[in-house]
């Protein structure tokens, strides 16, 4: 497993300091173990002072998804660019 970034271990001490099982936050942070995504997480926490636990999944679960999204559009564009250069590559000949 990855191991969890400065800004995940930041959040698994925000989500510990406002009362969540230890478990839970460690939970949380496993899969926010990026400073991207546990940030994205600090600073939606940061609008409320106290959420329901499945409400911090459904946020997880939603910065995931955007997660997903971001690094398949990378692939697809990277994928392109390289369709590209094969393509004009071929009319060069």
């Amino acid at each position: 497993m990855k191991p969890k970034s400065e800004a995940s271990q930041e959040l698994y001490q925000i989500m510990l300091d406002r009362g969540y099982e230890e478990r839970f936050c460690d939970l949380i942070t496993q899969n926010l173990n990026t400073d991207y995504t546990a940030q994205r997480m600090i600073s939606y926490l940061s609008h409320y002072s106290e959420l329901p636990e499945v409400e911090l999944v459904d946020e997880m679960l939603a910065i995931l998804g955007d997660r997903n999204r971001i690094m398949q559009k990378k692939q697809l564009e990277h994928s392109n660019a390289v369709y590209n250069e094969y393509l004009n590559s071929r009319k060069m000949r």
